[in-house]
C-alpha cells in the first residue's frame, strides 16, 4: 500500500517528506495501525545525530497513536476500529518481560533499532525500490501507517482525544513511569525535578498526583519553570543563578528532598541531584549524555543515597498507559497541556521548535 512518511536520509540532516510502499501482508503477530498523531520525541533527533546508531535511511517516530486497520491470523488483543497507543516493543518471553519489566527486554535493540522484521525482511521501499529501515521501537510512527506487532499496542478509551495519547508510550510514561514505578512516593513525601522538558514535566505532574506536597522544578529557562507551576511545582529554582542543591537546603528542605529525577544526562547536574537528597535519597536519571559517562562525587552517596538508571519509566504499557489515561480523565495528569501540534510536512518547523523551546511537546498530525 502507498503511504506518506517522513524520511530520514541520513544523519543530520532534516526530514524529507515522502511517497512510500508498504508490504501490509501481515506476519501472524502484526498489527496495521493507521496513525492519527504521533509526538516528536528527543530521541528521534538522537538518531538523526547518530547518538543512537540506527542504520539510515530509516522511518522514525516512537509515540504513535491511531485505529487498527487489519492484524494478523494469531493477534488477538485488538481488532480492527480499535484506538490503539504505541509503545516500545518487546520479546514477552524473557526474564525481564515476564517479570514486569519489558523495558529491558532482552531483544530490546534488535525488536525496536535494527529496522528490518526479525526475520531479516523489510516491508518500507521507496519508489526506485530501495529498502528503508522501519520498525523503529516496533512502529516507526512518522508515517500515514504502521506496521507494528501485537506486544506493543495498547488498547485505549475512545473518549479520550487519540491525537493527544502517543506521547504516553514513550515520554510521559518515561517521566511518570520513573516517578510512579521506581520512586514510588508516598503521600507528603517530597521530589526535585531537575530539568522540566516533556519528560520532566511528567515526572513532576506524576508526584502531585502521588500526593507529594514539595515538588521542586531546576531549569534553566524561565518560561519552563512558570510552567511548571501551573502543574504542580510548589517551588521553581533557576540554576544558571541559583546553585540548585545549596538553595533547596537553605531555603526549602533542610534535610534535603526524598527523590530526585535528573532529565539531563549531565553530570554536573546528576551530582547536584544527588547532593540535594536528605540520607536515603534516591536519584532516578532517564538521560545519557553525549559522553555516555557517569562521573560522581562518591562522598556524596556516603549515607546511603542511591541512583538507578531507569529506562522506559520501567513499567508494563498495557498498565502504565491506561493508568495516565484515567488520571487524565480526573484532571491529575494535564498532559495535553504541554502539547502542541503541527501538520506531518511541518515536522522540520516542529523539531526546530522543541530544539529552541518554543514547544514543549510536538505531535505531529497525519493527513487525513
Amino acid at each position: 500500500m502507498k503511504i506518506k512518511a517522513a524520511v530520514l536520509e541520513e544523519a543530520h540532516v532534516p526530514f524529507v517528506i515522502k511517497d512510500l510502499e508498504l508490504d501490509t501482508e501481515l506476519r501472524s503477530t502484526e498489527v496495521l495501525v493507521k496513525v492519527v498523531a504521533t509526538g516528536l520525541c528527543h530521541t528521534d533527533l538522537a538518531v538523526r545525530d547518530q547518538h543512537l546508531p540506527v542504520p539510515l535511511p530509516a522511518v522514525l517516530g516512537h509515540e504513535g497513536a491511531g485505529i487498527v486497520e487489519k492484524v494478523g491470523s494469531s493477534v488477538t488483543k485488538v481488532k480492527p476500529g480499535d484506538h490503539v497507543v504505541l509503545a516500545p516493543s518487546s520479546c514477552g518471553k524473557c526474564d525481564y518481560c515476564l517479570s514486569g519489566h519489558p523495558a529491558y527486554c532482552k531483544e530490546l535493540f534488535r525488536l525496536n533499532i535494527a529496522g528490518p522484521r526479525t526475520d531479516g525482511s523489510c516491508p518500507y521501499h521507496d519508489h526506485e525500490g530501495r529498502q528503508l529501515g522501519g520498525f523503529f521501537f516496533g512502529q516507526s510512527s512518522f508515517a500515514t501507517y504502521s506496521l507494528t506487532s501485537e506486544s506493543n499496542v495498547v488498547k485505549v478509551p475512545q473518549d479520550v482525544p487519540l491525537e493527544i495519547l502517543g506521547p504516553l508510550g514513550c515520554g510521559m510514561q518515561t517521566g511518570a513511569g520513573t516517578v510512579l514505578n521506581v520512586l514510588n512516593p508516598k503521600a507528603g513525601e517530597s521530589l526535585v525535578v531537575f530539568g522540566v522538558g516533556p519528560v520532566g514535566l511528567a515526572g513532576l505532574m506524576a508526584a502531585k498526583a502521588a500526593g507529594c506536597t514539595t515538588i521542586i522544578a531546576v531549569d534553566v529557562h524561565d518560561n519552563r519553570l512558570e510552567f511548571a507551576r501551573t502543574v504542580g511545582a510548589t517551588h521553581t529554582i533557576n540554576s544558571r543563578s541559583q546553585e540548585a542543591s545549596v538553595f533547596i537546603k537553605q531555603h526549602i528542605l533542610p534535610d534535603g528532598v526524598h527523590y530526585a529525577l535528573d532529565t539531563t544526562g549531565r553530570n554536573e547536574v546528576i551530582n547536584q541531584a544527588v547532593t540535594s537528597l536528605k540520607v536515603r535519597g534516591k536519584c532516578a536519571l532517564v538521560a545519557v549524555s553525549a559522553s555516555a559517562k557517569l562521573e560522581v562525587d562518591n562522598a556524596a552517596l556516603f549515607v546511603g543515597k542511591s541512583i538507578e538508571y531507569v529506562l522506559e519509566g520501567d513499567g508494563v504499557p498495557d498498565l502504565i498507559i491506561p493508568r495516565l489515561i484515567e488520571l487524565y480523565q480526573k484532571g491529575l495528569f494535564p498532559f495535553d497541556k504541554l502539547i502542541r501540534f503541527y501538520e506531518l510536512e511541518d515536522i522540520n518547523q516542529a523539531v526546530e521548535d522543541s530544539e529552541s523551546g518554543i514547544t514543549l511537546k510536538a505531535v505531529i498530525r497525519m493527513p487525513r
